[in-house]
């Protein structure tokens, strides 16, 4: 049995190091067994997370389309960037989002609590957008994800991908094995269909 992992960027930018971490991502986790959905936050737009709006129009569509989505796949993989020392308000606001659905097609649903959740994080500079990931796990831990301890910051990230998107430093490639791995496993051993 495979598992099934999400994987997506926090920034929707052209050429964001975050989505090419990603892309590392599904490609390792590929070649290790697991079956992987890409995403990009992009084809889910959602507005400003607003209590008022929620009262007036309900939880948007595609907020209910990503929380399936979560509830679909054993696990999550996220890409974050890093904005002024804390992740951006995309993926924040994409977070917030989720955590509202309540219920899908009139059956309840759970779509954050429980599931298992990988972090990676890049930045052009040296700190790699650990402070971002830092906060993200922070987040994720308090609305009751499992957040494997495992994590792949990408530092210098303009310089730190080849022309087939593989990492240039061997310890970024085998930092990003010991991740997938981990994932998969941990993905394996909360699946609701059983472990291997």
């Amino acid at each position: 049995m495979n598992p099934t992992i999400l994987v997506f960027a926090g920034s929707i930018r052209t050429g964001a190091y975050s989505g090419r971490t990603a892309d590392a991502a599904m490609k390792e986790l590929a070649l290790q067994g697991a079956e992987v959905t890409r995403i990009s936050l992009a084809d889910y737009p959602l507005p400003i997370m607003d209590q008022d709006l929620e009262t007036e129009k309900g939880v948007p569509d595609n907020a209910v389309k990503l929380a399936r989505l979560f509830v679909e796949h054993d696990a999550i993989l996220i890409a974050t960037p890093e904005y002024n020392g804390s992740m951006p308000p995309l993926l924040k606001n994409t977070i917030d989002w989720i955590s509202r659905v309540r219920r899908d097609r009139g059956v309840p649903v759970r779509p954050l609590s429980g599931k298992v959740v990988a972090l990676c994080s890049s930045s052009e500079g040296h700190f790699a957008g650990i402070r971002s990931a830092a906060h993200l796990r922070a987040v994720l831990s308090h609305i009751q994800m499992e957040v494997i301890a495992p994590q792949v910051s990408v530092p210098n990230a303009g310089v730190a991908f080849d022309e087939d998107g593989n990492f240039r430093e061997e310890r970024l490639r085998s930092g990003m094995e010991r991740l997938c791995r981990t994932l998969i496993e941990r993905a394996l051993m909360l699946s609701p269909r059983g472990p291997l």
